[in-house]
C-alpha cells in the first residue's frame, strides 16, 4: 500500500495503456472494450424496454443467429450500422464522439 502512495500522480493510470501500446495491442484492446460497453448497454436497453432477442430480431428483420453475433463481445465482425439498427429498434440511438 505504501508503494502506491509514493507513486507520482502522473504515473497513475498510464501504465496499462503504455504496456498495451508497447505490445502493439492498444487499439485492439480499446476497440474490444468499447464493443463490450456497447453490448452491455444494448442488453440494458433490452431489459428496460422488455424486448427479447427474438423480438429484436423481428424488429430488425434479421435472424436470431445475427442477434447472437451482435451480442457476442468477441465477434469483431459486427458492423457499426448493425449496432445502430439494434439501438433504433429499441427506441435508442448510438452517439459517437472524438475526445
Amino acid at each position: 500500500m505504501k508503494e502506491i502512495r509514493n507513486m507520482k500522480k502522473e504515473n497513475i493510470g498510464s501504465s496499462l495503456d503504455s504496456f498495451l501500446e508497447e505490445e502493439g495491442i492498444l487499439e485492439e484492446a480499446t476497440a474490444r472494450a468499447q464493443k463490450k460497453v456497447l453490448v452491455f448497454q444494448l442488453n440494458e436497453a433490452m431489459k428496460a424496454t422488455k424486448i427479447s432477442k427474438a423480438e429484436l430480431a423481428r424488429r430488425m428483420r434479421t435472424s436470431a443467429t445475427q442477434i447472437n453475433r451482435l451480442f457476442d463481445p468477441d465477434n469483431d465482425k459486427v458492423q457499426f450500422n448493425t449496432i445502430q439498427k439494434a439501438a433504433r429498434a429499441m427506441g435508442k440511438e448510438v452517439r459517437v464522439e472524438l475526445v
